[in-house]
């Protein structure tokens, strides 16, 4: 059981329901870190709201490769397991999936952009003039590199809460090969 409330769609009231509603009709079912967050839909809120913005920026192969590296070293298996099953729909390969893991590509943009997403969540924000170097001479301008950011901040805030929350996976299991102290 999670140590967190969890709110089914059919006992939801008032906002909570609103939001689980949305999130049903936008997907067509209800994924349990939503159920989960439901419990605070200030929460849910912010989660949704932020993921819609960044869900426009980028490409969407890009994004789920920055929820891969950011999932794989934060030890996250639930956002791994989802973000493996929605990169495999954005049309990445195992090869890509494994690579992604590593903040690794073949494509050079892709591989900056993996390895900056990795120096952001390890540093937690900071970052060398050497690593934004890097990025802008893989052709990331300024409104990209922000954009890569909120999304390694999107993917830690889902991290952390499927962590504490101990959110129940309800895709295709995917352990992290890197293991973190609790």
């Amino acid at each position: 059981m999670s140590p967190l409330q969890t709110i089914e769609p059919a006992s939801a009231t008032g906002r909570a329901k609103e939001l689980l509603d949305a999130v049903q009709a936008s997907l067509g079912l209800i994924p349990n870190m939503t159920k989960a967050m439901a419990s605070s839909p200030a929460v849910l809120e912010g989660y949704l709201g932020l993921s819609g913005s960044l869900g426009k920026t980028l490409t969407p192969q890009l994004r789920e490769q920055i929820a891969l590296v950011v999932a794989e070293e934060n030890g996250c298996r639930y956002c791994l397991s989802a973000h493996t099953a929605l990169a495999g729909l954005a049309g990445l390969t195992e090869a890509d999936l494994h690579a992604s893991r590593e903040a690794r590509s073949e494509d050079g943009r892709t591989d900056a952009a993996l390895k900056f997403a990795r120096v952001v969540n390890a540093n937690r924000g900071g970052v060398s003039e050497e690593s934004l170097a890097r990025v802008r001479a893989a052709g990331f301008s300024d409104s990209e590199i922000a954009e890569i950011v909120g999304h390694v901040a999107l993917n830690v805030f889902t991290n952390y809460f499927n962590k504490v929350a101990e959110t129940p996976i309800d895709f295709p299991v995917v352990e992290p090969r890197l293991t973190r102290a609790a």
